[in-house]
């Protein structure tokens, strides 16, 4: 099975899993790095906690053992997504608008290839940002990564 394949199938198991919960699916990725790892992002209203990691954890892992979908070797790792989490699904800019995002880009805009603005809306064609005050739109096919931009 090809690591996208796996990715959509672990996210099928992990929506039945948690469907009926607070619990939310935000990613799962199928990697390899040194070995491979199998890693599945989740959120909820006010933060999951190691609990909520552990049971999700374990209903996948008897879920996969079960089914035996994964041939290689692999390490399964259940967490939040963390503070610069990526957005990628409607859901995830949905949840954020009004929030500052940092876009990083395939090639400059205005001279620059990453920009810090306001998220003010996002669709299939393109990114809405308030930067500097100034409203501006970048098309979704130019933006390599969007993630919540994170102020120390």
């Amino acid at each position: 099975m090809a690591a996208k394949e796996i990715e959509a199938l672990v996210e099928k198991l992990v929506n039945e899993i948690i469907q009926g919960s607070a619990l939310e699916l935000v990613d799962v990725e199928y990697v390899k790095e040194r070995d491979w790892y199998l890693r599945v992002f989740l959120t909820k209203e006010g933060g999951i906690g190691v609990d909520d990691c552990q049971w999700v954890s374990e209903r996948l892992e008897n879920r996969l053992d079960e089914l035996d979908p994964i041939k290689d070797s692999y390490f399964l790792e259940v967490s939040s997504p963390g503070l610069d989490r990526p957005l990628k699904k409607a859901k995830d800019f949905a949840r954020h608008l009004g929030d500052k995002v940092e876009v990083h880009t395939f090639a400059p805009i205005n001279g620059q290839k990453t920009l810090v603005g306001t998220l003010l809306a996002a669709d299939d064609g393109g990114i809405s940002l308030e930067v500097d005050g100034s409203p501006m739109s970048i098309p979704r096919d130019q933006a390599s990564l969007v993630r919540l931009h994170v102020e120390f």
